[in-house]
């Protein structure tokens, strides 16, 4: 496959003004994950893989606790995903997701920091069949071929597998996320996942020169700015 991935910790330790910030981030998804599955991460993978994910970013434990404490009375904000895309400079192509309480006000927010770089949202569809929406888990190790087996025998549907210095990265669809990690698991009791993700993967890349690049940053900081946004994707490369 040879394609690049851009990982949460990545994106957010490039954009992020504060760690306050992705720890507000991380909050609002583990409490709507342990609110939606339980907050037993044993009966959650979804919430398991956010805990570890967390961690791997160093959010401190009382964040994470706090989280999913206040998950258990399945009182409290009623948050539903949303997905924005649009062209950003140089005619790149972005995919933004966002957790909201208040569907009007987001939206309102994202549109700002596309007409402020004056950059273009798009309509649900505009640019996501640009992207795979792919389940990304990358470990140590060096035998893509009893990788493959495992998750074979299991029924799961990989996309792609690489090796490359030590480690392996199996890439998945979206829907076969939790599978794919059980089938691992299974496998490889001992497993740690340095990458346990479900992302939006270009399928092309837009190269950007000269001012764009100003101007992404500024988008990307702006966007990261909007307390609802969780995840950016982006086909930018520079």
């Amino acid at each position: 496959m040879g394609r690049a991935y851009q990982n949460r910790k990545e994106s957010m330790a490039k954009t992020a003004a504060s760690k306050s910030k992705v720890y507000s981030k991380y909050g609002r998804q583990l409490y709507v994950i342990a609110k939606q599955g339980g907050i037993d991460p044993a009966g959650n993978l979804a919430l398991r893989s956010m805990i570890d994910a967390a961690k791997r970013d160093q959010v401190p434990a009382h964040v994470i606790e706090k989280a999913i404490d206040k998950a258990k009375g399945g009182a409290g904000e009623d948050y539903s995903p949303a997905v924005y895309e649009g062209y950003g400079p140089g005619n790149c192509m972005v995919m933004i997701e966002a957790l909201t309480d208040n569907p009007n006000r987001t939206i309102t927010e994202v549109r700002n920091c596309f007409t402020k770089t004056k950059c273009k949202i798009g309509a649900p569809g505009s640019v996501a069949h640009m992207f795979d929406h792919c389940a990304i888990f990358v470990f140590a190790g060096d035998d893509e071929d009893a990788v493959l087996e495992a998750l074979l025998m299991a029924d799961v549907e990989v996309t792609d597998i690489e090796s490359d210095d030590g480690k392996i990265t199996v890439f998945a669809p979206h829907t076969e996320s939790h599978k794919a990690k059980l089938a691992l698991l299974e496998a490889y009791p001992d497993l740690e996942f340095e990458v346990d993700e479900i992302q939006y993967l270009p399928q092309m890349h837009t190269d950007l020169s000269g001012d764009d690049i100003a101007v992404m940053e500024k988008f990307l900081n702006m966007l990261n700015d909007c307390d609802d946004v969780q995840n950016i994707y982006h086909n930018a490369q520079w």
